[in-house]
């Protein structure tokens, strides 16, 4: 019976540990790309959304397919979400780009202090996820060497 106490905590600890370090991995990835200095004109080839979720909450997601040519000389495609919504099929955009990894493009306008204060954000929040997990599981273990269960069925 003690393994659940530790087994589900350390579970969403280590899903939160995990999504942390997406959302460092793309902001890093979005940062050298508006960071690099180079752009290129592209063009929205496509636009979609995707839900996820129940009937009581679900949640919609913007995505758009994009096309530039590096200086590298060859087409890139690359897709991204959350997007203006405003950005249709067709529509000429700005692109930024790494030379050494063209593929890992983003259309989004340059916002630093917002990007930095949205990771920070989520990452407090994810920090807050595992920080209450170790404490439960550690409430969890001394009241488990207090033999505070040890009367139940």
């Amino acid at each position: 019976m003690e393994f659940v106490f530790y087994a589900v905590p350390g579970i969403i600890a280590l899903g939160a540990i995990l999504m942390a370090a997406e959302v460092v991995k793309r902001s890093a990835r979005v940062s050298r790309a508006w960071n690099s200095g180079l752009t290129a004109e592209g063009r929205c080839l496509r636009t979609y959304t995707t839900t996820s979720g129940h009937s009581d909450t679900l949640s919609t997601t913007l995505h758009h397919v994009y096309e530039f040519t590096p200086r590298a000389g060859r087409p890139v495609r690359f897709e991204e979400e959350d997007g203006p919504a405003t950005t249709v099929e067709g529509d000429i955009v700005t692109v930024h780009y790494e030379a050494a990894r063209p593929e890992a493009a983003t259309a989004h306008a340059p916002r630093p202090y917002a990007m930095a204060a949205g990771t920070v954000g989520l990452l407090c929040f994810f920090g807050v996820i595992v920080a209450f997990c170790v404490f439960f599981m550690a409430t969890a273990h001394s009241l488990f060497e207090d033999d505070i269960f040890n009367g139940m069925p």
